[in-house]
């Protein structure tokens, strides 16, 4: 599994995401797409109105949709989030990708992007081929240690068997686990949400159909970027 250097951050990003005009108006677009959404837009027409009316680049355009969610879908998963000090002797079910690419990404100092509901996501894809970065061997250890500190009795991550070198990462995650000696268990499915969905236990996930449908979730990115990690990129 060949290693690149970092992950996420494109040449232009600094200038879409990290000048004040650019800001201002993903921050209106934000407003704007909640509205649509909550007023029964599907997310396809609602994203092209708001890009539409502030220009906003592909990239800028997949940030404001990561960001919202209609009133309803805010209320659905607050009232199903749980709290850190609840997750004492608990399983909790990860995302593989979804949560170890946004780590990576953060690492990285790509942008990330806190949403509506309070969890970030990033501008990365697998697009079918997963690889390695710098920063996989941080973000697992990551997972360590919020593991540990929370008192979990068990924990299982979920990647998607289509993935190109999900069986990799399933084999690096388990020696990690070996050599650390936490109650961890791989598991690699064909529809890794579903599965997420169907496991009834506490899911971490920053994808929206997952927390729309999961019993329970954590925002596990959530926590471990405000309090493990000085991110200079958070938008």
């Amino acid at each position: 599994m060949s290693k690149q250097s970092n992950r996420g951050k494109e040449a232009k990003d600094d200038f879409f995401f990290g000048t004040p005009k650019f800001k201002e108006s993903l921050k209106e677009a934000l407003i704007d797409m909640n509205y649509l959404l909550t007023r029964g837009y599907s997310e396809k027409n609602a994203l092209f109105t708001v890009g539409t009316r502030y220009k906003l680049t592909s990239r800028q355009q997949k940030a404001v949709q990561g960001m919202s969610a209609s009133n309803e879908q805010l209320r659905i998963r607050k009232v199903k989030e749980v709290v850190f000090g609840a997750l004492e002797n608990k399983t909790v079910v990860i995302d593989g990708f979804n949560i170890l690419i946004l780590l990576e990404s953060t690492l990285s100092n790509a942008y990330i992007f806190k949403g509506q509901d309070h969890c970030y996501r990033d501008l990365s894809s697998v697009h079918g081929n997963y690889k390695t970065v710098s920063q996989t061997e941080m973000a697992i250890d990551l997972v360590v240690n919020f593991y540990n500190e929370s008192k979990l009795q068990k924990l299982l991550w979920i990647f998607d068997k289509q993935v190109s070198n999900s069986g990799r990462i399933k084999a690096k995650i388990e020696a990690k686990a070996i050599e650390q000696q936490v109650n961890w268990n791989v598991i690699l499915e064909d529809n890794a949400d579903q599965a997420l969905v169907n496991s009834n236990q506490i899911v971490t996930s920053s994808d929206g159909i997952v927390l729309d449908k999961a019993t329970n979730w954590f925002n596990l990115t959530t926590y471990l970027i405000e309090t493990k990690i000085d991110s200079k990129t958070i938008f």
